[in-house]
């Protein structure tokens, strides 16, 4: 089953380093791993702690406390305060900046794990990190998305979304949102409204960004964390709106890509989008949604090679898969198909927080 076989593969692929950090992506063709990424790993913990409470299986626990424990007592520079972008295998930060999107993630994932276990250290270097998201990341009128480090100097803004402020920044706020919950702060959560208020503003203007059709899917997907972020929201007229609108633009571009990039996490955005907004009656079920599950299960390597086997591929371009077997195509890929198969055997049910 598709969900045994990615778990599989996060347990035992080898993408997750000695470390306990877990590397972006693995490439097929070179056949080594890509530098240890702390959002990948954020993400990681988040879809362990859902794969241990779906499946009951503690070898998911086990490592989802492995990877939560490399990013509170080795990517946490408890020094400066900030959250490293990249590691090598050996614990040595590549490009010392740090991203507010990450942080945001990384948030998410030490609270997912946190949860299941009751590890204060868990909760504590979340509260720190999502304290250094509100104190050095704010520039009084947005927050940076990038920092140097250590001197927690903005680095230049350009014409790329990842480089600018933007509404898919709403995603990383919900670290914030949940801190509120888990830590009775109440700053987190005035923070996150503060995002979400300036994200419905500009959101409108998000996909306008770029023209050239490879950038317009990477827009895609980071308008699909926009939507995410809407979801503790739905009950207001504007935010469902907001999301509805959205997701049919997104819909829409999706279906019409052409030959051009098509990535596999997009797919499992908007399917888990749907499916989402269709359990609280804000969006609905159509044709689309059968064809979106189907072509996502095609992204899933079936290999003798177990560190391909499971995973999911990033994407293809005109008809060909590019190599890279990606940890976020793969929880994405995975989590839509599981809520998919759910949403049709009506046990679907959903909650802000299980869209990691």
């Amino acid at each position: 089953m598709y969900i045994d076989r990615a778990g599989r593969w996060i347990l035992s692929s080898g993408i997750t380093a000695d470390t306990g950090g877990v590397a972006r992506y693995y490439r097929s063709d070179l056949k080594r791993n890509a530098a240890v990424s702390t959002e990948i790993s954020g993400y990681a913990v988040s879809a362990l702690a859902f794969l241990h409470e779906t499946t009951g299986d503690p070898e998911y626990l086990q490592m989802a406390m492995r990877v939560g424990n490399f990013l509170v007592d080795c990517a946490w520079d408890r020094q400066i305060g900030a959250m490293p972008f990249e590691f090598s295998s050996d614990k040595v930060v590549i490009e010392p900046r740090s991203y507010f999107f990450d942080c945001g993630i990384i948030v998410r994932g030490l609270l997912a794990v946190w949860r299941v276990t009751g590890n204060a250290e868990f909760l504590k270097t979340a509260v720190d990190c999502g304290g250094s998201m509100l104190r050095d990341f704010d520039s009084g009128t947005d927050f940076h998305p990038i920092l140097k480090i250590p001197s927690k100097e903005p680095v230049a803004r350009d014409g790329r979304w990842s480089r600018s402020p933007g509404c898919y920044q709403l995603k990383a706020a919900l670290g914030w949102r949940e801190l509120a919950i888990a830590a009775g702060d109440g700053r987190f959560e005035t923070a996150y409204q503060r995002v979400l208020a300036d994200s419905l503003r500009t959101a409108k203007d998000f996909l306008r960004g770029d023209l050239e059709p490879d950038r317009v899917m990477d827009r895609l997907h980071a308008f699909c964390y926009f939507l995410e972020g809407l979801t503790p929201n739905l009950q207001d007229e504007g935010c469902a709106a907001a999301f509805r609108n959205g997701l049919e633009q997104v819909a829409f571009h999706l279906h019409h890509a052409g030959e051009g990039l098509l990535r596999s996490d997009v797919i499992a955005q908007v399917l888990r989008l749907r499916l989402f907004g269709a359990a609280g009656g804000f969006a609905t079920i159509d044709e689309f949604a059968e064809f979106e599950a189907e072509s996502l299960a095609l992204f899933q390597a079936e290999d003798a090679d177990g560190r391909l086997d499971g995973g999911f591929y990033f994407g293809l371009r005109s008809g060909e898969m590019l190599p890279y077997v990606n940890p976020v195509s793969t929880v994405f890929g995975m989590h839509a198909l599981y809520m998919w198969a759910r949403y049709r055997d009506g046990t679907l049910q959903v909650r802000p927080e299980m869209l990691f």
